[in-house]
Formats: structure tokens, C-alpha cells, sequence
């Protein structure tokens, strides 16, 4: 069966910049829709363009404070108030950049709109290249990164699915998606990623999780310069121990390039192919995947990588020569569709290696067989942006009513609240029973007592 597949773009998303001198640089996202578009592989799936996502939609993870304060910030703010800016932002990583606000919008609104059109049924495969900065934290930025758009998209997907699974192969560990979900067993997140003297500086092997979510959080600690067979030979039987364990019902997958050979960051020596050999394979269980971004700092090499990938995802051949694109002259001067792994060495020896997947071999044999989650309604999708607009204009027109038909539809009422009468005779039987309960955004559970 023919894969739906929908690609999130915003053109804009390319206009912003981080400063000349920093190693992030948005407009590699342009670069590879200009690919996309140059191989006409848009025609051949859903393109559009995504919402951007609200403060109120951000703050779902994020702390309020944090958020409002990116909403405001600007250069010179951040110069002004040095000493409130770095305790969110971390100095040279983060800056305050002209847009950072609008930046982090398009990436979060993409992955919120691709994690609902999975929820509906309305795609098998999503794309949001902007997506998966996966170092933002609860209460700052972290890493190039400010709004974790990945738990946004992750929290969203939980609302229909009991398991999701998150899926890391960026050269860093996916240490900010990991800690919001260290304690829960119904995200399990899989990192493979460079350990050992390397930002963030975490993803150790026995980091597992804690309390209901031990056994949860997978890490797979690599050495430099692995290469593609390495890659494959660990990559591999670990995901199909997962996914034969876990049974996760959507897939959320970073697809950070800066695990490619040459990055100016990375230290190890994937392939174009040998990397998205990896979203193939996951590919290939056929359950709903969604595909993001993340790192990658040699922008040539990105824009290629995810253009592939987008390809394989579509089930498309692609002429290895490049057509002619809005920035051909970037890719001289072989201009070819491919990263060539390098004569790098690797330092992940068969013992080490075969060692790791001996210990997670372990951690999946320790953990229940497809968990089972309590079953629970499932919660009204969150109100759009222009719900809002649309009560004002209510109220105008009828400010006597004071609120108006959504907002009583949507609101969930505490029995307590209904049935406050200390008579047995008012009250009704069926009530005696229940706890009350109250609408928290990713589930109803019982409200505090």
C-alpha cells in the first residue's frame, strides 16, 4: 500500500540567523527544499505549510516564565538584562537573536500540526526537516536549541497512542527529550550518539530511567569515526529489540546529519546512505513515523542527506547527478547527491560494540513485554489558535452571555463541582463511586483532592 506521506515547510524559516559566525545555520533548511522541489519530489506528497505554534501551545512543556521571556527577547534586551538572559539563555550557544521567538515557532508548529495529522489518520509518514532540537529543557535553551518541538509533538501523539517511541541518531545525545520522559513508561527514547568528553556531556549506557520509566530511556554510547557497517550492525538489532518490546504505536525519529563523515562539529563517519539507511529500516515496520530534523553543521551535506531522505521515505530513485537548484553552486564541485564516508578511524572496536548490545540486551529482557497502559478517553483536541479569536467575536456581538458555547463545550467539570449537595436524596446514586476529575492537556485524571 501506497504511504501517505506529508512534508511540513515554511519558506521563512530560512531567514533567520544565529550570527555570522555561529556553526547553526537555519537556512539549510531553504537548501534542502530547494532540492526537494529541484527533484520534484513535492509533487509526489502533501506540502504544506504549518501554523505557527502559540506561547500557550509552547508552555504544554515549557515553564511560563521561560517562555514569556523568549517571547520579548531581543539583542539588545539580553545586552540590557544580562543577568535574567543567562539564566535561559547559555551564553554563545544560545544568543538572543533577532526572531528567535518566530524561529522557534515554525519549527514547534510544524512538529504539533505533523504529530495531529498522525493522531487523525491522515498521514503514515510525516516530514518537518525545521524540527527536533532536541537539547531545549523545561526552563531554558540549551545546545542551539530553545523550543524542544519534539516533546511537544511526542505529548500530542500521547493523547491517541498508549506507546511512542523516540528515535535519536544525531551525534549528540537527545538528552533534553530524555529527561522529559525519564520517568514514564510510555515513551521509550533510543539515542545513538558520542559519549565520552562531548556536549551534553550525558547518555551514559546505565542511564536507564527511574521509577516507572526504569528500563525506558535506551542510550548507545559511540566512540569516533564509526563508520557505516559499525553503524548498521548495532543499529539494527537494537531497533528490532525494541520495537519487538516496546511496540510503540508511532515513531518519532531526530534525524540530526551531524553524525555524517566531514561535519564541522561531529566526529563520526556515516554516509549519506548508511544514515538514511537507518530511517529505511524504521521505515520498514510500518507504523506511523514521524521524521525531523536536529543537528547538522556542514549545510551542503544536510541539504543533501535530508532531500535523500526524503526520498527514500517516498519510495523514490533519484538521479545520484544533481539538477540544477536555487543554490547549485554550493555542491562543486562533484555536484553529486552523496557524502562519502571518509578513511577516518574508527575506534569502536567488535568487542566494544558487541559489549553494548549485550547490555541492552538486558535492559529490554528486564522490561515488561508491550507494557500495558491503562486505557483512558481520549481528551478533546487542544483548541486552535483562531478559537479564541472566534469567542471574542461571540462576545461582542452577545456580552451578555458572558462566555459562550465552545468555551462551556470544552470545559470539564469536576462531579464535585455538580453534585454539592450534602443530601443523599440530591445526590445521585450513580455518583458515589466516581472521583473527580479534571482536563490536564494530555489526559484526565483524577484532580487533586
Amino acid at each position: 500500500m501506497k504511504k501517505r506521506i506529508t512534508y511540513y515547510y515554511d519558506e521563512e524559516v530560512g531567514n533567520y540567523t544565529y550570527g555570522y559566525n555561529h556553526p547553526m545555520k537555519p537556512f539549510r533548511m531553504r537548501m534542502a527544499h530547494s532540492l526537494v522541489a529541484a527533484y520534484e519530489l513535492d509533487k509526489k506528497m502533501n506540502v504544506i505549510r504549518p501554523t505557527r505554534a502559540s506561547g500557550l501551545q509552547m508552555t504544554r512543556f515549557h515553564s511560563d516564565d521561560y517562555v514569556e521571556f523568549l517571547s520579548r527577547v531581543t539583542p539588545e534586551l539580553a545586552e540590557q538584562e544580562p543577568e535574567r538572559a543567562s539564566v535561559y539563555l547559555s551564553g554563545e550557544d544560545c544568543p538572543a537573536f533577532d526572531g528567535v521567538f518566530e524561529f522557534s515557532s515554525i519549527s514547534a508548529g510544524g512538529s504539533i500540526a505533523g504529530a495531529k495529522r498522525i493522531n487523525h489518520g491522515d498521514s503514515d509518514i510525516v516530514i518537518n526537516w525545521a524540527g527536533g532540537l532536541h537539547h531545549a529543557k523545561k526552563g531554558a535553551a540549551s545546545g542551539f536549541c530553545y523550543i524542544n518541538d519534539i516533546v511537544l509533538a511526542i505529548l500530542e501523539l500521547l493523547r491517541y497512542h498508549q506507546r511512542v517511541l523516540y528515535l535519536d541518531i544525531d551525534v549528540h545525545h537527545g538528552d533534553g527529550v530524555e529527561e522529559a520522559f525519564y520517568t514514564t513508561d510510555r515513551v521509550m527514547s533510543v539515542s545513538f550518539h558520542k559519549y565520552g568528553d562531548f556536549f551534553p556531556g550525558t547518555g551514559h549506557l546505565d542511564d536507564v530511567g527511574v521509577a516507572k520509566g526504569k528500563g525506558y530511556a535506551v542510550n548507545v554510547p559511540l566512540r569516533d569515526g564509526i563508520d557505516d557497517d559499525s553503524y548498521r550492525g548495532i543499529f539494527q538489532p537494537i531497533m528490532r529489540m525494541v520495537m519487538e518490546r516496546f511496540r510503540p504505536g508511532a515513531i518519532v525519529m531526530q534525524c540530526g546529519t551531524d553524525s555524517l563523515s566531514g561535519d564541522r562539529i561531529g566526529c563520526f563517519n556515516l554516509s549519506m546512505k548508511g544514515h538514511a539507511a537507518c530511517v529505511e529500516f524504521m521505515k520498514s515496520f510500518n507504523v506511523p513515523l514521524f521524521c525531523l530534523g536536529g543537528g547538522g553543521y556542514t549545510i551542503r551535506n544536510v541539504a543533501r542527506t535530508w532531500a535523500y531522505e526524503t526520498s527514500v521515505l517516498l519510495g523514490a530513485e533519484l538521479d545520484p547527478v544533481l539538477p540544477y537548484n536555487d543554490y547549485y553552486d554550493f555542491y562543486g564541485p562533484e555536484f553529486r547527491l552523496d557524502v562519502p564516508a571518509s578513511n577516518m578511524d574508527n575506534a569502536n572496536t567488535r568487542e566494544y560494540l558487541e559489549k553494548v548490545m549485550a547490555c541492552i540486551g538486558e535492559q529490554m529482557r528486564a522490561i515488561p513485554h508491550a507494557p500495558s497502559v491503562l486505557m483512558q478517553e481520549v481528551p478533546r483536541d487542544w483548541p486552535e489558535d483562531s478559537d479564541a479569536e472566534a469567542d471574542d467575536e461571540v462576545m461582542d456581538l452577545q456580552p451578555e452571555t458572558k462566555v459562550t458555547r465552545r468555551q462551556r463545550d470544552a470545559r470539564v467539570v469536576p462531579l464535585a463541582e455538580v453534585y454539592d449537595s450534602d443530601s443523599d436524596d440530591d445526590e445521585p446514586a450513580a455518583s458515589q463511586g466516581f472521583a473527580a476529575y479534571r482536563h490536564t492537556g494530555t489526559a484526565t485524571r483524577p484532580a487533586k483532592q
